[in-house]
């Protein structure tokens, strides 16, 4: 069977590419002209912002995510600080004593602990790092430089800020992602918030509320994996590989688009284990190559270390003057880490759902390091290394062009986020760029092998978990590297892109209206633990 799809994608990837590299132009203008009318729609509508102040606004959808965040960290006692170094513990392993099926009662209840077999697909680091793959990408690389150049050094503040709020949320969509999966016979995990919206608002008598926030989350989340976490990926690490090698054509991208298509295609047909499989071995070495890098280059400026973070932080309450104000270079923060980890959209909680437990609160706290480890640590890195790299004002901070790029003082170059991130680097690592372009492409890659899961368990939701609609699913997934390669089709990502966001709203009513159920779980394997210690 595999065998047979894996020719079928051949023989449509062929004929996608004969067809592009005659015609791939003139298609690309006329889908994006006549979808443009709905995308800017659709963006506009989920950017939807509201003003704070005469010359300020900001998105409702931010304050949604950043009032959650700050409602879990409050509600749940500051569980991304206390409860970090568990987190860690349960990654090592050091926990999995109260997995076995000898932990049965707890003396401090009345009643025992209900039994339950350890059902799962993927161990603790496996689950944490398929997640992890989904949302460290070009955000970290691209994005977080054009919010440092455009915010200033005082948005960093605020996006290390906004990450430690996001662990809360993660760890409240994980640990419900669990609580609520479903478990086929064969021991296939189905998770996510479509099952926990649907299973958990029943259970607080909300049945209705319940199915139409399932069913609009995997919708929204279906389109966010063919554009945003697939077609985007593909076009921006093709992009980044014609670049840095000098290569030019739409036959030539479509041919870069075959090949990573056909490597995705080996992966993600072997379901979650073999994603996570790969996941666990790519993601420690792309980010460990990029942290590598940035701490090159933090070492090189040593004596500079100390001033770059006092510009981090007074800049932070008192910016400099053109930023917007500590409003602007506040928000400029906040929407980065909130873009960047995606705590709060839940699409992580899909792949932590397929872990092997028996306490869904366990998954919960491992899930807290995604977003330290996303956005306190990566973007935080990048950060600092625009800093050092603008230390001498090669721009002003909060000044761009018409397509939102610095322009550089001494030779009045456009800079977007990648290529500035890359003369950054290349400033004090020569020919950086071409190790940039690896993590570049691995970062995307691991990202479209996250969002194919993501992406399928939605559409088994809507369609049924039939041998068929996965297929078809896969096959349309691959196809949309191929086109995401090839073309440049501005509408239709900034389209899914928006839907991605827009995962949010179902998400969140969710998450506020089940956060007794969280409790309850955490408590639960909090009993467990100390029970053993006794």
């Amino acid at each position: 069977m595999k065998l047979k799809l894996l020719q079928l994608f051949t023989f449509l990837g062929l004929l996608t590419a004969s067809f592009s590299s005659h015609a791939t132009e003139g298609i690309d203008e006329k889908i994006n002209k006549s979808f443009a009318p709905i995308a800017n729609s659709w963006e506009a509508f989920v950017f939807t912002s509201v003003s704070i102040t005469s010359t300020q606004t900001v998105p409702i959808v931010l304050i949604v995510l950043i009032g959650g965040a700050m409602f879990f960290t409050l509600y749940f006692s500051f569980v991304n600080i206390r409860r970090f170094p568990m987190a860690i513990k349960v990654v090592q392993g050091k926990y999995d004593f109260v997995e076995g099926n000898d932990n049965l009662k707890s003396s401090n209840t009345a009643t025992p602990v209900e039994e339950e077999k350890r059902d799962g697909e993927v161990s603790h680091f496996q689950a944490l790092t398929a997640a992890v793959s989904g949302t460290v990408g070009l955000g970290n690389i691209a994005g977080v430089a054009v919010a440092i150049a455009v915010g200033g050094p005082g948005a960093t503040f605020w996006l290390i800020v906004a990450g430690l709020l996001g662990m809360s949320s993660k760890f409240v969509e994980c640990t419900l992602g669990v609580k609520y999966r479903d478990v086929d016979k064969d021991g296939t995990i189905h998770g996510g918030p479509m099952y926990y919206l649907s299973k958990g608002l029943k259970e607080l008598k909300m049945s209705f509320l319940g199915k139409i926030l399932a069913v609009t989350f995997a919708v929204l989340c279906v389109g966010a994996s063919f554009g945003g976490g697939n077609a985007f990926q593909a076009n921006q690490a093709v992009a980044q590989l014609t670049s840095t090698f000098g290569l030019e054509g739409s036959f030539i991208k479509t041919i870069l688009g075959l090949i990573i298509a056909a490597i995705v295609a080996i992966v993600i047909l072997g379901g979650i284990k073999r994603i996570a499989v790969w996941t666990e071995r790519i993601v420690p070495f792309m980010a460990g190559l990029y942290m590598l890098a940035c701490l090159i280059i933090i070492g090189a400026h040593f004596s500079y270390i100390g001033q770059a973070f006092y510009l981090i932080f007074s800049e932070a309450f008192t910016p400099t003057a053109g930023l917007g104000g500590f409003l602007g270079v506040l928000i400029t923060g906040f929407r980065r880490a909130a873009f960047s980890n995606e705590a709060g959209v839940g699409s992580a909680s899909i792949a932590h759902s397929a872990v092997k437990t028996r306490y869904p609160a366990s998954e919960g706290v491992v899930s807290l390091l995604e977003p330290f480890i996303d956005t306190v640590v990566i973007c935080t890195m990048t950060a600092l290394v625009i800093i050092f790299y603008n230390r001498d004002g090669l721009f002003d901070y909060g000044m761009t062009d018409a397509a939102g790029n610095v322009v550089l003082k001494a030779t009045g170059q456009s800079v977007g986020g990648v290529d500035l991130t890359t003369l950054a680097f290349d400033a004090v690592i020569p020919h950086f760029s071409y190790v940039l372009t690896v993590a570049i492409v691995l970062f995307a890659f691991s990202t479209m092998l996250s969002w194919s899961y993501y992406g399928l368990q939605a559409w088994k939701y809507l369609f049924g978990k039939s041998k068929m609609m996965d297929t078809a699913y896969k096959i349309i997934f691959l196809l949309f590297i191929i086109i995401g390669a090839a073309a440049t089709l501005d509408s239709v990502v900034k389209f899914s892109d928006a839907m991605i966001l827009a995962m949010v709203f179902p998400n969140m009513i969710g998450l506020v209206l089940l956060s007794p159920k969280v409790k309850e779980e955490m408590a639960r394997y909090i009993l467990a633990i100390k029970d053993r210690f006794k």
